[in-house]
């Protein structure tokens, strides 16, 4: 399944008190970037995420935060460094930026 342009759309303007965003299409979805600096990514089967690093992952995880993991058939579970959206970003641009500035003060 892919990203739809709906799903860009809504996601460039939530963040776009950050700022010049631009997008790029990968991993089976699409990645945003901030200066550029990628700081989330819109997942196909999970959404809006943010990209976590160093101590912002405790944050996330505070937050009730999903880590995106995979496997493959016959492999190890692999995590990948992209969480879920805290509650209330998504409805609001302002805690959803506020959150964006914490990942890439993490970068």
């Amino acid at each position: 399944m892919s990203v739809t342009a709906e799903e860009i759309a809504f996601a460039t303007e939530l963040f776009s008190d950050l700022g010049s965003i631009t997008t790029r299409k990968m991993m089976g979805g699409l990645c945003l970037y901030h200066d550029g600096t990628i700081f989330a990514i819109i997942h196909s089967d999970m959404g809006l995420m943010l990209k976590g690093a160093g101590a912002f992952q405790g944050m996330l995880e505070a937050e009730g935060c999903t880590r995106w993991t995979y496997q493959r058939e016959g492999g190890k579970p692999t995590s990948m460094p992209y969480w879920t959206m805290p509650d209330g970003a998504l409805d609001d641009p302002e805690i959803a930026c506020d959150w964006a500035r914490r990942a890439l003060d993490h970068l």
